[in-house]
């Protein structure tokens, strides 16, 4: 009986001590793996650049600069477009340092889809705002990523998305419960189109409003399950942080 119950502690624990659950699901015959953060205490962060202003580019790039501070990734996942140079297409905000404006006007390609939306990180909080809500708003974000386009709009999908589309790529993007506690974060492991993605968010993570980040491209990292994609240099990376053990 003792040890049963040292076990329940320390599962308990273990519970209380992850900074950011991941787990499997299955909708409507598609896989995809989505991560929950507690945005009110966790330490949630975007990270584009090294201190000498070079693109840190790959998970492991984040986790060798964060060693010097006595810090590790728990879970990253890219977190917006960006150019050739790995320069954020929209904007973007790094420990309270404007890299760049905000972008409020159609474009090219998925960024362009309108409605899209800024990602933002305010301590207690993060938020996903459509963007010319926030402009309006003008939220005082520490980080800030502009992606697009929205997946889900107050509770209503995009209006530009099909539910005939036959555009399917690896999808990745995030949403925010309406306290601004939660942020989810999924990527498809399986071929989806927009509208697919965007029911995702809607119909079972429950998140009012919800941005995509990026497609094709997409990867995840989590040390726990011990998942850490690669590939070719990203961008905006965000992601949970964690002391070193």
């Amino acid at each position: 009986m003792i040890r049963l119950f040292v076990i329940l502690v320390a599962l308990i624990w273990a519970a209380q001590a992850a900074a950011v659950t991941c787990e499997k699901l299955m909708h409507e015959d598609k896989r995809y793996t989505v991560c929950e953060v507690d945005a009110a205490s966790e330490d949630l962060r975007l990270f584009l650049y090294d201190e000498d202003g070079d693109p840190l580019g790959h998970f492991s790039s984040v986790n060798e600069a964060l060693s010097s501070s006595g810090k590790r990734l728990a879970f990253a996942m890219n977190a917006g477009m960006y150019h050739e140079d790995r320069a954020p297409v929209g904007h973007f905000v790094e420990d309270g340092v404007e890299i760049m404006r905000v972008i409020p006007n159609a474009g090219p390609g998925n960024f362009g889809l309108l409605p899209n939306g800024v990602f933002c990180i305010r301590p207690g909080r993060a938020d996903v705002f459509e963007t010319l809500d926030f402009v309006d708003q003008a939220p005082e974000c520490r980080f800030a990523s502009q992606s697009g386009p929205m997946l889900v709009i107050d509770g209503d999908l995009h209006p530009r998305f099909l539910s005939d589309a036959t555009s399917r790529y690896i999808r990745n993007g995030v949403g925010t419960s309406a306290d601004g506690t939660r942020a989810v974060f999924a990527i498809s492991d399986d071929y989806v189109t927009f509208h697919e993605f965007g029911r995702l968010f809607r119909d079972v993570l429950e998140t009012p409003n919800a941005l995509f980040f990026d497609g094709n491209i997409s990867r995840m990292y989590d040390r726990a399950g011990n998942r850490s994609d690669v590939g070719f240099s990203l961008g905006p990376i965000v992601g949970v942080v964690e002391d070193l053990p």
